[in-house]
């Protein structure tokens, strides 16, 4: 199929109000009965459980004392000196002194807001974004400008336009692989939007946990890549590529550092001591990078054979692209289906599915759904996708 089409925000400062569908939809991710074509996360077959449960029995036998103490409150010294290796390969040359570990991506996301902004300052996000980051700039009261999401990612005029009609207090993207949509921003952009950032003095928070899944022979560059004076605020984790329930992460906040670790202090002391310990010993003994080339190969195998299904079962009208990495395909439906219902009627199928309003502040998406690749395809999914198909048909059928 093509790729779906691109409804361009309206660039006004919106307060989101997603939060009870985007609660319903997320008791519906986490419902293990669901076929899960709703949650980012590895399968199990794929998550390397026997390597860190090996790891951590050796941890707990050599030193049990170190497992049951508190972690230094920026983290433990071997996983930060990993990352910084680590991050080399995304173009970042950071000290492990300048690195903090949160429980997650999403605590770095947090702490980075509640470090730049106060209630009712814009943020500038991209459109479709990121259903969580909707959340949280409504937990913290702050209003969100859209800027559109391509297949070829943001594009700088955009950044450019809303700098010059709104005051904007900080902005929130993901260059790489965006979720739902999967757009990826070329180098020049990106160095090219820190640049206007940068000149007007607005701090970027980067999300970049699909950074590390990508489908050609090299990984991106980051925006981080291009910050010259501690502006980007980079954030990362292990939860889309190793172990979603240890909720290890991390956030490199460049000049904002004093700022985040005082806030981390103050949120929950310390990221959970054995986790940090355990995904330590599995960057340094080299296990990641094996682990990431089975992974990457996994979900590209897993995209090509749902969009092929796609293809076979779905009506008329359509559309979904191939993502260049990352671990969602984001689907046009024809424009007589409302996404919402769509959602709610495969739920009682038994199928997980996200429905697009909840990737925007705005009326938009309402025709669309992300559907997740976690790196396996099987008699249950091709069925799965034989009955979203099917249900499409009728509901298409329906509205004619």
């Amino acid at each position: 199929p093509s790729p779906a089409s691109r409804p361009r925000p309206a660039l006004v400062p919106t307060v989101s109000k997603r939060s009870d569908l985007i609660q319903t939809v997320l008791e519906a991710l986490g419902n293990r009965d669901l076929l899960p074509f709703g949650v980012v996360c590895p399968a199990e077959e794929l998550l390397p459980a026997r390597t860190l449960a090996r790891i951590s029995a050796s941890i707990l036998r050599t030193n049990p004392a170190q497992v049951l103490d508190y972690a230094p409150v920026n983290g433990h010294l071997e996983l930060r000196r990993q990352i910084a290796l680590r991050s080399l390969e995304a173009g970042i040359r950071v000290s492990p002194d300048e690195i903090l570990i949160t429980a997650g991506a999403m605590e770095g996301l947090s702490i980075a807001l509640r470090a730049l902004t106060r209630p009712g300052d814009n943020v500038l996000i991209q459109s479709p974004s990121y259903f969580c980051f909707l959340q949280l700039l409504e937990n913290c009261g702050l209003r969100a400008i859209e800027i559109p999401s391509s297949t070829s990612g943001l594009d700088p005029q955009d950044v450019k336009k809303a700098l010059e009609q709104f005051a904007i207090r900080a902005a929130i993207l993901v260059p790489n692989f965006n979720n739902p949509d999967g757009s990826l921003t070329n180098d020049e952009t990106k160095k090219e939007i820190v640049s206007l950032l940068s000149e007007r003095k607005i701090p970027l928070v980067e999300d970049d946990v699909y950074g590390d899944l990508f489908f050609a022979e090299h990984r991106p560059a980051t925006c981080k890549t291009y910050d010259k004076q501690g502006d980007v605020i980079f954030c990362s984790s292990f939860s889309k590529t190793i172990a979603p329930g240890y909720r290890i992460g991390w956030m490199i906040p460049g000049r904002y550092y004093e700022r985040a670790l005082n806030i981390k202090t103050t949120t929950n002391i310390c990221t959970a001591t054995p986790n940090q310990l355990v995904i330590a010993d599995f960057l340094r003994d080299g296990y990641y990078e094996r682990h990431l080339r089975r992974l990457r190969s996994a979900v590209r195998n897993q995209m090509e054979t749902l969009l092929l299904s796609l293809q076979r079962n779905f009506p008329d009208g359509t559309r979904a692209g191939f993502p260049k990495g990352g671990a969602s395909i984001w689907v046009e439906l024809p424009p007589q289906i409302d996404a919402v219902d769509y959602f709610f009627r495969a739920r009682e199928m038994g199928i997980g599915l996200a429905p697009g309003p909840i990737f925007s502040t705005q009326d938009k998406y309402n025709n669309f759904i992300r559907l997740s690749c976690n790196g396996v395809w099987n008699e249950r999914m091709e069925k799965g996708m034989q009955t979203l198909g099917n249900l499409a048909e009728e509901l298409a059928a329906q509205k004619n």
